[in-house]
């Protein structure tokens, strides 16, 4: 059984949990799905401590994860420090339930399985504040979608409070993004289109919120956030595997993922429809075997054209 003990620390600033989750749990992996590539200002691994920079609705907050053993130490600093130590054990994976999912008849998930016993999906309770970035990542490389991303954060951002390391900043609110001027988004490499689409969600975001009521994920809340213009069904997913910890929407309409679920379940890569049929037998549980997949260090054959990165920066 799960347990959770909190209190304030000395630091009125500071918030301290132990989450206790009852099972193993690898804190890492089960949260970088958080991380916008590898110089992202609102996340950072030092030694064993996973520091977030989270925009929550009680505000700012820096959030470092710690495991100890059995136990995993959270610590939190700023406005939104309460509000993220009491989502702290859902950011870990309290409620994701892997029980019923069955891999066994297939050597290479098995093995995925068994040398992961810790890998969880997490679920953030923010459902804007996954979807800005995700709307980033549309159409482009993740090279372009992380170098806007760091722009954007290090220029409109909040400085992360308390000890977070040097250099780390909180994603700006909804209103924060959307004073943020046309020329900027320009220059961050980001087009009218995808500017327009943040634009659009920020005039809804309380709404957007709102779907965390209709549990994990499933079809109501794709269907929710594609009613934004500009949404598809690929940055839904995107959201919902962040936002509700949704543990079957896997990301149709990536340039990558079919052909790696293709290659580590055949031996050949498949398109969108190919890998929804691989994955069919697991229905309810599709995203945890593509992060099973992504997890496990499989990595697909190289060859292959690559995707043409576009810089309409200085046109």
């Amino acid at each position: 059984m799960s347990l959770l003990a909190s209190a304030a620390s000395v630091d009125a600033s500071r918030v301290d949990t132990v989450y206790r989750p009852g099972g193993a749990v690898d804190v890492a992996s089960t949260l970088r799905p958080l991380q916008r590539g590898s110089g992202d200002p609102a996340f950072r691994v030092v030694g064993s401590i996973v520091w977030l920079a989270l925009r929550t609705p009680g505000g700012p907050a820096s959030v470092a994860v710690r495991p100890t053993g059995a136990e995993i130490a959270v610590s939190a600093w700023g406005d939104g420090a309460e509000w993220a130590v009491a989502h702290a054990p859902e950011l870990l994976g309290r409620g994701d339930d892997w029980s019923s999912l069955d891999v066994s008849g297939h050597e290479f998930l098995a093995a995925a399985r068994h040398r992961q016993p810790g890998l969880r999906l997490l679920r953030t309770n923010t459902v804007f504040a996954m979807l800005v970035p995700a709307i980033m990542e549309q159409k482009v490389t993740s090279r372009q979608a992380w170098g806007a991303w760091r722009y954007l954060l290090r220029r409109y951002g909040t400085p992360a409070p308390g000890p977070a390391p040097v250099g780390m900043v909180v994603p700006p609110s909804a209103a924060e993004w959307a004073r943020i001027p046309s020329w900027e988004w320009h220059r961050a490499g980001i087009e009218p289109g995808r500017s327009a689409t943040v634009m659009r969600a920020v005039r809804v975001a309380p709404a957007l919120e709102r779907t965390l009521a209709l549990g994990r994920g499933g079809d109501e809340v794709s269907t929710r956030l594609q009613s934004i213009p500009g949404i598809g069904k690929w940055t839904a997913a995107e959201t919902a595997q962040r936002a509700h910890g949704d543990p079957d929407s896997p990301s149709v309409g990536d340039y990558h993922v079919p052909a790696l679920v293709g290659w580590a379940l055949t031996g050949g890569p498949v398109d969108d429809d190919g890998m929804l049929e691989l994955l069919e037998p697991w229905r309810g549980h599709r995203e945890r075997v593509v992060r099973l997949i992504g997890g496990s260090g499989f990595r697909k054959p190289s060859f292959g054209p690559r995707m043409t990165i576009q810089d309409h920066r200085y046109h």
